[in-house]
């Protein structure tokens, strides 16, 4: 079960689109599940989000060292600027979400249900798990995200 892929942010479209790309069933990644909220860390992180008062989030993922900062048409007041920041201190490129992972996703559903700025960040290079001798790289280029991140 893809974990990110249980969110209520046009979940019906994402699982149409995964099972088309093959993802039709249970599998290491991209299966979502045959209902939104169907396994208990989704609902745990839902339900957590829904009870706190955030003011963004930040979602690290692991490839590509690119920024993702957009839903759909989706633009909550200051994403452009707080997106310009991040790339500014870590480096990583502003890029739209490619359209295959643009639904379904936790930031999808933040960004949808409160209206409020959501990021993805990709960190690293390369295959999936990366290697642990990029940590350095990764820390260094995603220190500024998370202290500018807690003063947004």
């Amino acid at each position: 079960m893809d974990l990110n892929s249980q969110f209520p942010a046009n979940w019906e479209m994402g699982k149409k689109i995964k099972s088309n790309l093959g993802f039709n069933k249970p599998s290491p990644r991209d299966f979502a599940g045959k209902t939104p909220l169907s396994e208990p860390e989704s609902q745990a992180l839902y339900n957590f989000t829904l009870n706190k008062n955030f003011s963004l989030c930040l979602c690290f993922h692991s490839q590509g060292e690119v920024i993702y900062w957009k839903y759909i048409d989706f633009s909550p007041l200051n994403s452009a600027e707080i997106a310009q920041e991040f790339y500014h201190v870590s480096g990583y490129e502003l890029e739209n979400t490619p359209y295959n992972s643009s639904f379904g996703g936790f930031r999808d559903w933040f960004i949808q249900n409160f209206n409020k700025p959501g990021f993805t960040i990709e960190v690293g290079k390369g295959e999936n798990p990366l290697p642990i001798n990029q940590f350095n790289k990764i820390y260094h280029d995603n220190l500024g995200i998370l202290v500018s991140g807690c003063v947004l």
